[in-house]
């Protein structure tokens, strides 16, 4: 085993910090980890870095000390000296503006601190929304051997009889209370009973996609993506990740080796058959694009046209990933789309995909959970790109999770110019607004102050939530939870901070949506347009310093996976 600065070195002897005299880099070294106890035998085996984001900020990682533990066991099995160092974490509801604009930060990290300190291999440990996609980009743009291991889903709770888990609920429960369903008293029981415990949340989230995408990509073992974070098996998996890291040391079986245009692909296809969060489509974006990889979204559409949804989970169907898991997990809906996929891509176990499948499944499918291709909950894909004079460079809808009634429909904008305009006036009385009309936020994309929050799920006006309107026609430049629903159109490309045809939308324009055409049209005529664009106020400088400055120097759109351009 060499390291790659063809040294010869491994272990702590890697990358030997540069005094100008290598032997006593290598002296200097090896006394200062001894005096953290290390004997020679130990210092003398190579090193399985560990990627560890505990954080008092991140409650999906609560339980990581106990599986740090688990996966040391593993690396100590296989031979190797297992060593954890801190990132950046990204616990999703603690961060401001949002944690979409600290994932490249964390990928650079990350990154960075692999490139940067001695080790063979490395062991990623992330759960929470944006730490899956940070860690995957960071690995992918190394040459170091790596693997995944994802926290685990939270479990569910219970409410008056009823099963409850963060977040589909909570957001189903929130949209009952404003519409005065229910009353402060029981809004806060609920609050307290939405999550309980470790893991991220327990619905088909952004979480619980990206954990099902790493799985189908081949970054983490089989069967892993989908047990339940409190689950003894959750432990199990962790140490055989971490004995599997050393048997990585010394291969050539690196990122670059897995994530490949057929395994993108095959996530892509995993992705829609699970009718998973619409975040996925921008961090396997990013991801795909360290190693050269454009997903097109024309490529997306003909992959949903004939990917079925087959997983019956919240928020499109009425189960939570601990029912996945018992169901068969991702193993059994890779099984069910198997013609569908390239089955030579490799994975981290050193087989390609098409081999791991051609072994039996460990138990029976529960078909209530997952269906069979003749069978399925929708024949096409639960995500679509759509494109048009609103969105040139495309826009993405969760079809699966939409009152079907509004997948065709031309309404009146009612358009919000920024968050603090929806805020200030989305409950007003004085809003003028039906039904039938469609409700538009500006300034909420990548390249806006805000940073493209999670705010795409436009709250339904108040005035109408208590008539009993319970979906609209929504469309922003911002991004959705995975765990929401409604007929919201997201990520319009190029947003409007960039000066795309969103910025140019005014409230009484009629908007055009047709899912069958995958079309998004502004219903104005191009002169008016251009009359708007010459009269449109040039955005005043802002003063920044630090990330901000970097973030907004070098964020990309959506359709490049809203990474830095310099990545």
């Amino acid at each position: 085993m060499t390291d790659k600065a063809g040294s010869g070195r491994r272990g702590i002897a890697r990358g030997l910090t540069n005094y100008g005299d290598p032997a006593f880099a290598r002296y200097l070294r090896r006394s200062f980890a001894k005096s953290m106890g290390y004997s020679d035998a130990m210092l003398d085996r190579p090193v399985v870095g560990i990627a560890y984001t505990h954080s008092g900020f991140n409650n999906c990682h609560r339980h990581f000390p106990e599986l740090l533990q688990a996966v040391k066991r593993g690396v100590l099995a296989g031979g190797a000296l297992p060593l954890e160092f801190p990132t950046i974490s990204l616990g999703e509801v603690f961060l401001s503006p949002t944690s979409l604009k600290f994932r490249n930060l964390m990928a650079l990290d990350t990154e960075e601190m692999i490139r940067a300190q001695p080790m063979d291999a490395v062991v990623l440990m992330g759960g929470c929304d944006k730490t899956v996609p940070a860690q995957l980009m960071a690995a992918a743009s190394g040459d170091t051997p790596a693997i995944m291991l994802v926290g685990g889903p939270m479990s569910t709770s219970r409410h008056k009889g009823e099963r409850l888990g963060a977040c589909t609920d909570c957001r189903r429960f929130w949209a009952r209370y404003r519409a005065g369903d229910i009353d402060d008293a029981e809004i806060n029981q609920v609050e307290g009973r939405l999550a309980t415990t470790a893991g991220s949340c327990a619905v088909m989230g952004t979480a619980s996609t990206m954990a099902c995408l790493t799985e189908a990509l081949g970054m983490s073992l089989p069967g892993s993506a989908a047990i339940p974070a409190v689950h003894a098996d959750r432990l199990r998996v962790a140490e055989e990740t971490g004995f599997r890291a050393t048997e990585l040391i010394g291969s050539d079986l690196t990122p670059a080796k897995i994530i490949t245009q057929a395994s993108v692909e095959n996530a892509i296809r995993v992705l829609l058959a699970v009718s998973g969060s619409t975040n996925a489509v921008i961090h396997l974006a990013a991801v795909a694009r360290r190693r050269g990889i454009k997903i097109d979204l024309n490529r997306f559409n003909q992959l949903s046209d004939s990917t079925p949804v087959l997983v019956n989970l919240k928020p499109v169907g009425s189960h939570y990933m601990e029912d996945l898991f018992a169901a068969g997990g991702v193993d059994a809906v890779l099984r069910e789309i198997k013609d569908l996929l390239d089955l030579s891509a490799m994975t981290v176990t050193g087989e390609t995909l098409g081999q791991w499948l051609d072994k039996p499944p460990a138990d029976p499918v529960d078909r209530a959970v997952i269906k069979p291709r003749d069978e399925p909950i929708e024949g096409e894909g639960g995500l679509v790109a759509l494109f048009g004079s609103l969105a040139p460079g495309g826009a993405i809808l969760k079809r699966s999770a939409a009152d079907s009634r509004l997948l065709e429909h031309t309404g009146r904008a009612v358009v919000f110019s920024s968050l603090e305009d929806l805020a200030n006036r989305i409950d007003s009385d004085d809003l003028d607004v039906n039904a039938d009309d469609i409700l538009v936020l500006q300034n909420a994309g990548p390249a806006s102050t805000a940073a493209m929050p999670e705010a795409g799920y436009l709250p339904i006006p108040k005035k109408l939530a208590r008539a009993g309107v319970k979906d609209m026609v929504r469309i922003s430049d911002a991004r959705m939870s995975g765990t929401a629903y409604g007929a919201v159109v997201l990520h319009v490309t190029p947003d409007a901070a960039t000066g795309g045809p969103l910025a140019l939308v005014e409230s009484g324009d009629r908007i055009h949506l047709s899912v069958k055409d995958k079309r998004l049209d502004l219903l104005v005529d191009e002169a008016t347009l251009e009359q708007r664009r010459a009269a449109r106020p040039k955005p005043k400088p802002v003063a920044r310093r630090g990330y901000d400055r970097l973030y907004h120097a070098h964020i990309l759109q959506a359709d490049e996976g809203c990474d830095f351009d310099f990545c």
